[in-house]
């Protein structure tokens, strides 16, 4: 499947009392990789908007396997692994200097219609067409 992955340093600001990053900051640097992997695709928020569909997340799940530290640089892969009827994403949160593993997730987002609200049951064609693509 189509993957992308961004290089994250952990800052001050994102740790918690225990002086390890915050859960909540993950979720943040999950956005940040799902945004490349969309860039990659040519269909991120802009392109969402324009084919009359929103994406809202409706899913999402995290496994901490070792904790993030200041100064830490992480690697985020987000991976697409269903595209036709939901768009499901799976991460990798990896130590850049070793490649140790730190973190797992998904997110499943569904495709709502932008004008009605409605729930649509595929997934619009300019997606399905622009993975396709690259496939």
């Amino acid at each position: 499947m189509i993957s992308a992955e961004v290089a994250i340093q952990a800052q001050f600001y994102d740790l918690d009392p225990m002086n390890v990053v915050w859960h909540g900051n993950y979720v943040r640097y999950l956005e940040q990789a799902r945004c490349a992997l969309l860039d990659r695709i040519g269909y991120n928020y802009p392109d969402m908007q324009a084919s009359g569909f929103i994406w809202p997340i409706v899913d999402m799940n995290l496994k901490y396997v070792r904790p993030v530290r200041f100064g830490q640089v992480i690697i985020v892969q987000a991976t697409l692994v269903e595209y036709e009827n939901r768009m499901k994403i799976d991460y990798r949160i990896r130590d850049q200097a070793t490649g140790e593993l730190l973190t797992k997730a998904r997110t499943v987002q569904l495709a709502v219609s932008a004008e009605t609200g409605e729930l649509s049951f595929d997934s619009p064609p300019a997606l399905i067409e622009k993975v396709r693509r690259l496939l």
